[in-house]
């Protein structure tokens, strides 16, 4: 018997996700670095140009396939295909390209997460730029390190897909994504100068 398929409890709920997996360290902080050295508004106008004109439709193609399917990304085209064709392969090619992906963020995730335990315990206090960076040195020379914070971040991960789409992914994007947005209030308040108008 086929159980019908958990959906998101709200609109906010699809922005949250759409916007978790959108949104990552390139753009909070690579992108401003990018942007100012190719340029700076003529680069921004060129992004937007790709964003419209590439991006969106591919974009719109992926909300109609998994609309009209309602599958996941293995048996989307499996379903919608007419039959002879074969446009199921594409699943394939989206299930091999997020195992790809996966590989490359649970590390840096991974980074990530080590990070927070690291200055949670002191262990960066008192370090100028050089000492946080032979320190992260260490670490990349540490491959136990490295696949133990890894599986932490695969764990976590596996855990919040278990608890369900609302209860799990939904209602964490709703956290996550509204304390990157107050981070980088924080940020842009630090960065301007104002911390110590406000805070000292």
């Amino acid at each position: 018997m086929q159980t019908e398929r958990e959906s998101l409890a709200s609109r906010l709920g699809f922005l949250f996700v759409s916007a978790g997996c959108a949104i990552g360290l390139g753009n909070v902080w690579r992108f401003p670095f990018i942007t100012g050295q190719y340029g700076g508004a003529s680069f921004v106008l060129i992004y937007l140009l790709f964003l419209v004109f590439m991006a969106t439709p591919v974009m719109i193609m992926e909300f109609s396939v998994g609309c009209a399917s309602r599958q996941n990304i293995g048996n989307a085209f499996r379903v919608l295909e007419p039959k002879g064709a074969w446009w199921h392969i594409h699943g394939y090619t989206g299930i091999i390209g997020n195992y790809i992906l996966m590989m490359f963020y649970a590390v840096v995730s991974g980074w990530m997460l080590a990070y927070v335990w690291y200055s949670a315990s002191g262990q960066l206090a008192g370090l100028d730029s050089a000492g946080v960076g032979a320190f992260f040195g260490s670490t990349l020379a540490s491959p136990g390190t490295q696949l133990f914070w890894m599986a932490m971040v695969i764990v976590i991960g596996m855990a919040i897909c278990y608890i369900g789409l609302r209860g799990g992914v939904e209602t964490f994007s709703k956290i996550m994504m509204s304390g990157l947005f107050v981070l980088m209030i924080i940020l842009f308040i630090f960065i301007q100068g104002y911390w110590d108008i406000f805070f000292t």
